[in-house]
């Protein structure tokens, strides 16, 4: 993935890099409106952070410019703290918008929102993976037919059985052995992604997408895999064995695929 830096001050552009460098992440550092498109043209970079006041003109003629021709998120990280300023950038398609000073620590949990984002759109756009509940699939994807345990009907379409369980999505009744298991709305949501997509890897990225958001850049990164862990344990008996949720160390999660 390709973060574009656009700032003129170079220390603050290196700052800028360094605070967010990371494998298989590649940097491209531009100090002008005109290096800025130069480098968009060369790189094509993913996502850009854009500094308004720049020597040969506006960031905001390059935010117009780069809109009009991708799809690359830009967080602009300016000194202009007016409220006309921020209303402009997000006027012009600005992604998000801070102001200097600012934290590290709050813009690399801002660009690593936009890197889930960005993986989850590729991976919708694959159509690998079931996730519109609405009966709409979002433009440029294509909805995964689950096979033969996909039902035709809306309403059977949120009820699934395997094994000892039964999950009515639209009633919001979980059962295991005929017992009911109480489940809080995440554990819903992260249950209900497993099921329709069986044997299918689920990333890290697109499970904190659908289960959190635009609030995932204010979520710990611990909290997936303590939601997939309380899960688990209302799900799955250690007696038997049997692991439902399977982890893909260092890349996601999948549900066991039912034995043909």
């Amino acid at each position: 993935m390709k973060i574009q830096i656009v700032e003129d001050d170079r220390a603050l552009n290196d700052g800028i890099r360094l605070a967010l460098m990371e494998e298989g992440l590649v940097f491209v550092q531009s100090g002008s409106v005109r290096r800025a498109r130069e480098d968009y043209e060369r790189d094509k970079p993913d996502i850009v952070i854009l500094d308004i006041n720049l020597p040969d003109g506006s960031g905001y003629e390059y935010l117009r410019w780069l809109k009009e021709r991708s799809q690359a998120l830009v967080l602009v990280l300016t000194a202009n703290d007016m409220e006309t300023d921020e209303v402009m950038g997000l006027t012009l398609g600005a992604d998000d918008y801070m102001t200097k000073p600012f934290s590290l620590a709050v813009l690399r949990a801002r660009i690593q929102l936009f890197r889930r984002r960005i993986t989850a759109r590729e991976e919708e756009r694959c159509g690998t993976i079931v996730t519109d509940h609405g009966g709409n699939s979002p433009a440029g994807t294509e909805s995964v037919d689950a096979g033969p345990d996909h039902h035709a009907s809306k309403k059977e379409e949120a009820v699934f059985a395997q094994d000892f369980f039964r999950f009515d999505f639209a009633r919001l009744e979980f059962t295991k052995d005929g017992g009911e298991i109480s489940l809080s709305v995440n554990e819903q949501k992260l249950l209900r992604l497993l099921v329709e997509n069986p044997g299918r890897l689920l990333t890290r990225s697109l499970l904190y997408d659908r289960l959190w958001g635009d609030g995932a850049e204010y979520v710990d990164e611990n909290a997936l895999s303590v939601t997939v862990n309380r899960l688990r344990r209302k799900l799955e008996d250690k007696k038997d064995g049997v692991t439902y949720i399977q982890t893909v160390y260092g890349q996601g999660y999948m549900w066991k695929k039912k034995k043909s």
